[in-house]
């Protein structure tokens, strides 16, 4: 239907006003709408959608119908701060990409009622007639009508470094339309002309464009990204760990004679202390913090928990355009017959390139910029511009009274037109094996992943200001002129730093696998193998699954292929980077745990991306890598202490209220200790991390928690109930002073544990706290051990204690403390090396 209308239309009138009209309503907009955009209040409410923020909702709930206002406003307030952190941080950095959105061409000149206009991209419709030039943005999948020169940057939607040429066909079936990027005469949506002038006329708009098709593709992901896999298995270990000791203690106590009510508050008491409520807030400001400095590197992150995903990454997938290479087209080598670079085959190169008067291509440009040479005695006098018949154009010029006519194009295009062959020695036949010696040249620089041109002379016999393509024979071969994409001015450096924290780089390219092996030479990136586009076309998922881990360069491969990979990689157990900027690159950076995208990106990229880079270089990721890696070291030192000595505490309480008359702690005591365990730790995100732990990818272990909980857990317990001991039976302490002696010795214990559990190496020592950690513990430490004996003491039932009371409690958490020490280094020698 869209064919038989663009057939009709008249290539010098265009559309009518009304016909356009007319097709604007039928087919709607040219536009794409990407990512639905969700209204602020929205995106705040989906900032609660955590298995851990819904438990600690639920909790919260429960504590103030049965009357603990004051410590469900105290978890309600944590759960609202880390959303308003995590909100407000996203927000900023959403604002902040708009603002780095380029402002890219928004009309384009069309062909109405005969006469030229500018018409805006969204009221383009199948069937205009639209004229491009060099900096045009293609605004919707097109046939070329006319074309000079016309070169089209495809690098967006394909990969491709090198502009392609468009033309015009002979014949063209509008019913039998080959809309591949290889097809010579159609251009896309979203490409832009580099050289030259093409009049076309639009097939496809809108969502029907290979660009819209790409967009459709990017539906809300599926699978949650490594992190947040993580953070709900952990939600749901915590669930379960729960449930079974609120259980017993609810069970225990009520069999006990202790009412219901009584018991059933202790219960929801002892499950605050076992919930990580601090947790939330623990992220966010880590988190918040990380990205503040990222930002200060030129690394804007939009979502948050990108940052811990950048810890965990241990594949980087990226394009090779632009990331591995400069985007940028540049003469390599000039050489003669024999391949020795040659001054003269560059000199005749640089006169041709600099004296047409054609539309200057891409090589044209690199061929000026290698090297400034003089060439004002060469005088121009004609040229015979390129067509796609001949591949090759030719500059006729007077040097001191001879006639030089400099020839240069496609290879075998040259090869037609020579007789002999010229080196530094002179002249010799252009044989059949010189011919074969220099295609076997040609295909060597092509293999290396080169783009060339050959060169050839030729001295006039006749005095004339006018010459043609009839003067293109019986030519002198001089050489040939290697061009490449060249590596980016500290790439490799970038790799080896990625690659020493445990980051594999793999290569996703629309590109030639040639090409991308030659540049892989170049920066020193081994390749473990090799696969293209037609190769992964015919294997299934899990055929793919088994070969995408030993293989480094993906070639000639789709934007479907490339959301494949990352899939695949995904699957095996891998956390996944991806770093793109065009609209090929779209659905891979969905599909990956972490997108990463450039602030000259398409929109669409940074639409979808979780972090935009300023810079478009590797070295500001591995900066990125490593604040994700403290983040999540500091993230886990919390994990690990509140199962350790939190876990242990509870679990002492919960026995010590089956054989003590009185409770072993009041709730409203119990929260305390909670509060003020919490806060000494809110500065945990502030604390040093280890060189050591962030060598390599930290991965949420929840058997290495466990391990935490089964050692530390019983090892805060037998020291709890030794303190029980010494309390009751030792020191034959009445109920309130037993509650003061042992909520003392917990939060010691609690607070204390923290400079142990922080680091695998000897605290203080060889790793020392961040001076903020350091002040804040114990600051709330000594705030702590002076309520009992304050007028606050009173009101949670508090009472003071003798100086042998005190000095034993200070005994129990030193030993407790050395015993810690001792657990932690066989844990890490005998058990960790087996888990992680």
């Amino acid at each position: 239907m869209i064919m038989e209308k663009v057939i009709k239309t008249d290539k010098l009138l265009g559309l009518t006003s009304i016909e356009a009209d007319r097709r604007l309503r039928e087919f709607g907009e040219n536009a794409i709408n990407g990512k639905k955009k969700i209204g602020p209040f929205v995106v705040f409410l989906k900032k609660f959608n955590s298995p851990l923020l819904i438990i600690l909702i639920v909790v919260s709930i429960i504590s103030f119908f049965l009357g603990q206002k004051t410590n469900a406003i105290i978890i309600i307030f944590m759960v609202f701060l880390s959303a308003v952190l995590d909100f407000a941080n996203s927000y900023r950095s959403e604002k902040a990409v708009e603002k780095l959105v380029q402002k890219v061409l928004t009309t384009v000149t069309a062909i109405r009622d005969g006469v030229k206009v500018e018409i805006p991209f969204k009221n383009i419709v199948p069937g205009d007639i639209i004229s491009l030039t060099a900096g045009d943005v293609t605004p919707a999948d097109s046939i070329v009508l006319e074309a000079k020169d016309f070169f089209i940057n495809q690098s967006a939607l394909t990969g491709e470094s090198f502009p392609v040429e468009k033309f015009v066909t002979e014949s063209f079936d509008y019913d039998k339309v080959d809309f591949t990027p290889e097809n010579k005469n159609i251009i896309f949506m979203g490409t832009n002309t580099v050289t030259g002038y093409g009049t076309v006329e639009v097939l496809r708009t809108g969502h029907n464009t290979e660009y819209g098709k790409i967009i459709k593709q990017l539906s809300d992901r599926s699978d949650d990204t490594e992190f947040e896999k993580g953070i709900r298995q952990f939600s749901y270990f915590v669930m379960k760990v729960n449930f079974v000791l609120v259980g017993l203690v609810l069970i225990i106590n009520t069999l006990m004679g202790r009412g219901i009510f009584n018991s059933f508050l202790f219960a929801i008491a002892i499950a605050i202390g076992l919930t990580p409520e601090l947790l939330p807030v623990i992220l966010s400001v880590s988190l918040s913090r990380g990205s503040i400095k990222m930002a200060k590197k030129h690394v804007i992150v939009k979502n948050l928990s990108a940052i811990q995903d950048f810890g965990s990454m241990n594949i980087l997938c990226t394009d090779k355009t632009g990331t591995l290479t400069q985007n940028k087209i540049t003469l390599v080598k000039h050489v003669d017959f024999h391949g020795n670079e040659s001054d003269a085959v560059y000199l005749y190169s640089y006169i041709n390139s600099s004296l047409h008067t054609g539309v200057v291509n891409p090589m044209d440009n690199a061929i000026a910029e290698y090297k400034k040479l003089d060439i004002s005695k060469f005088k121009k006098i004609d040229e015979v511009p390129f067509d796609f018949t001949r591949r090759r154009d030719s500059i006729v010029v007077d040097d001191a009274g001879k006639k030089i006519l400099i020839t240069k194009g496609a290879p075998e295009s040259i090869f037609q037109v020579c007789k002999s062959c010229h080196d530094e020695k002179g002249s010799f036949p252009f044989k059949e094996d010189t011919v074969k010696s220099l295609s076997d040249q040609y295909e060597a620089l092509s293999s290396d992943g080169f783009r060339v041109l050959a060169l050839a002379i030729k001295e006039l016999d006749r005095d004339d200001i006018i010459y043609n393509v009839d003067d293109e024979k019986d030519m002198i071969f001089m050489g040939f002129m290697a061009f490449l994409d060249p590596p980016k001015e500290g790439v490799i450096h970038a790799i080896r730093q990625l690659e020493d924290s445990g980051i594999e780089i793999k290569i996703l390219t629309g590109d030639s696998e040639v090409l991308t092996q030659k540049i892989c030479r170049d920066i020193k990136l081994p390749v473990k193998g090799t696969l293209i586009g037609s190769q992964i076309a015919g294997m299934s998922d899990g055929q793919l699954r088994a070969v995408v881990k030993q293989t480094t360069i993906f070639g000639r491969i789709t934007p479907e292929q490339k959301e494949r990979i990352i899939s695949s990689l995904r699957k095996s157990g891998n956390a996944v980077g991806y770093l793109g900027d065009g609209i090929n690159d779209a659905p891979a950076l969905k599909a990956a745990d972490v997108g990463i995208s450039v602030n000259n990106a398409v929109e669409v990229a940074k639409d979808t991306a979780d972090i935009i880079l300023m810079d478009k270089k590797l070295e500001v990721l591995h900066d990125g890598v490593i604040e994700g890696r403290k983040t999540f070291q500091n993230t886990l030192k919390y994990v690990t202490m509140g199962l350790s000595s939190n876990f242990g505490n509870m679990f002492s309480m919960m026995g010590a209220s089956a054989f003590l008359p009185f409770l072993p702690m009041l709730p409203k005591q119990i929260l305390l200790n909670n509060f003020i365990y919490d806060m000494s730790q809110i500065s945990l995100p502030t604390d040093n991390v280890d060189a050591e732990d962030v060598k390599k990818p930290p991965r949420w272990n929840i058997k290495l928690l466990r391990k935490y909980i089964l050692i530390f857990g019983p090892i805060s317990s037998v020291f709890d109930f030794a303190t029980f001991g010494i309390l009751y039976f030792g020191f034959s302490l009445t109920e309130h002073q037993f509650q003061t002696g042992w909520f003392l010795e917990s939060l010691a214990t609690q607070i204390l544990v923290i400079y142990f559990i922080r680091t695998k190496k000897t605290p203080f020592f060889r790793s020392k706290p961040s001076k903020t950690l350091l002040i804040n513990t114990l600051l709330l430490l000594t705030i702590a051990w002076v309520i009992p004996f304050s007028p606050v003491g009173k009101f949670f039932d508090f009472v003071p204690l003798s100086v042998p009371v005190l000095a034993s409690i200070l005994t129990i958490v030193f030993i407790y403390l050395l015993v810690v020490e001792t657990a932690k280094r066989f844990l890490y020698k005998k058990i960790a090396a087996k888990l992680i």
